[in-house]
């Protein structure tokens, strides 16, 4: 069981110095990337392509830009980039597009001074996403505001309209709270069903664990199903992952070294990843913290536990019989599980051995939706003309049911359906195995209960 694939190779956080070849020097300017690439698309503008992008980088280190600070005309094109990562596999050169652009915004950070709103904006931010126990406030306050009807009020107004789009989006982004959601808890450790195959550590997330709990439920019980013993670390805060993105480095090593520390406790032989963007960062640890003398070894070794649940349950034959799950699927490529950790087939063959279940393929599926982390909090505009292409695509789908494997995706598909009048409820591919697996109602993560195994 540990010997399974990690899908994907690691990030690398090397400087240019620590290496024989400087990545920046393996792109050879060729263009295969730029229809891969959402901004490009949505622009034209040859700075928001990798390439573009990799123009700038190579003009920052050789001296030919200013790096002290860099000039804002420079840095928005860095901001504008999605990291979404769709021009790694169209790339015949093998360019590590992931590291560069982490590196980049890392420098971006620590050189060049935002202006107030921004600072502001994203420090709210960052003191919020990566502390579950904050996000569980929030999260009250939200439901207070909804079901007050103070945000029906305010929607009503016109009032958002008049605000700044960032703060916009965050009533926009605001998901449909239950009130039992607010206290959900999960087991610290449940018992393999059967003979035990493995014991797995889960990694219940942030944002995950707070807004959409019912993710975690599932994640836990499909495991226990298919033989697997399941501990739920309390003490696991968050990987850090959003922070690195964002190119807080600083921010995200100390994220990781608390998260290494918590899970090397643990002594499980595979570590389970139910969000795409924290399942590829934590894949990454072991370069993340490779020049750190006393984290280096223990990150390696937690790097190459981790396992996205679809990557993880793909590769056990099934063990839990399925009950039939009627209903019209579109399941929606996660970037960060597509194009960074090369999981495309996996959360289709588990969906495909669900009976009854039809698995419709969305057009243009690779493109990003436009959540990307924090991007459509601090990129509302482009967020959301990305993510109008991804909506008229998954509704020309006519699927019944919108699967997808990150939390933010949900989130930001949801957003533009609800502006546009539209329904399509959504569940995260392990909500649905565990629905057949149990042959009970479906909860969907958008309006509550929708398809019933078993009946048309």
């Amino acid at each position: 069981m540990n010997d399974m694939s990690t899908g994907g190779e690691p990030h690398s956080h090397a400087q240019p110095h620590e290496r024989a070849r400087d990545p920046i020097d393996d792109c050879v300017h060729c263009g295969f990337c730029l229809p891969h690439c959402p901004t490009y698309r949505l622009w034209g503008e040859e700075m928001d392509s990798p390439r573009g992008r990799i123009y700038l980088m190579r003009g920052l280190r050789d001296g030919e830009l200013p790096t002290n600070p860099i000039a804002a005309s420079v840095a928005q094109h860095f901001d504008r980039c999605l990291g979404c990562m769709a021009c790694m596999p169209a790339c015949p050169s093998g360019v590590r597009y992931d590291t560069l652009i982490e590196r980049t915004r890392s420098q971006l950070e620590s050189t060049r001074p935002r202006s107030l709103t921004d600072r502001l904006f994203r420090g709210l931010l960052f003191a919020l996403l990566p502390y579950p126990h904050r996000l569980k406030a929030l999260a009250v306050l939200l439901w207070l505001y909804a079901r007050s009807g103070l945000q029906r009020l305010v929607r009503g107004s016109g009032l958002l309209r008049r605000l700044p789009p960032r703060m916009a989006q965050l009533d926009a982004l605001a998901p449909d709270l239950r009130f039992r959601d607010l206290f959900a808890a999960l087991p610290a450790h449940v018992a393999a069903q059967g003979e035990r195959r493995a014991r797995v550590g889960m990694v219940s997330g942030c944002v995950q664990r707070v807004f959409f709990p019912g993710v975690n439920q599932a994640t836990v019980r499909v495991l226990s199903a298919e033989g697997c013993d399941v501990a739920v670390p309390e003490g696991q805060g968050c990987c850090g992952a959003l922070s690195m993105h964002a190119g807080r480095e600083g921010e995200a090593k100390s994220l990781a070294r608390a998260f290494v520390d918590e899970f090397t406790r643990q002594g499980v032989d595979i570590i389970a990843v139910n969000a795409a963007g924290c399942g590829s960062h934590l894949k990454s640890y072991g370069t993340l913290l490779a020049n750190e003398r006393v984290w280096a070894d223990k990150a390696r070794a937690i790097a190459g536990k981790v396992r996205d649940v679809n990557e993880l349950l793909a590769a056990m034959p099934p063990r839990a019989p399925r009950h039939p799950v009627p209903v019209r699927v579109a399941y929606h490529d996660a970037c960060h599980l597509a194009h960074a950790q090369g999981i495309r087939a996996q959360p289709r063959a588990l969906l495909r051995g669900i009976p009854g279940l039809t698995l419709v393929e969305i057009p243009d599926g690779d493109q990003c939706c436009g959540s990307a982390g924090t991007y459509n909090l601090t990129e509302p505009q482009a967020a959301n003309a990305i993510g109008e292409r991804k909506v008229d695509n998954v509704l020309s789908t006519r699927a019944q049911l919108l699967a997808a494997a990150n939390a933010g995706c949900t989130l930001q598909i949801q957003k533009l359906l609800r502006a546009r009048g539209a329904t399509l409820p959504a569940a995260h591919p392990i909500e649905i195995l565990d629905a057949a697996i149990r042959g009970v109602p479906l909860q969907c993560l958008s309006g509550g209960t929708g398809i019933i195994p078993g009946k048309t």
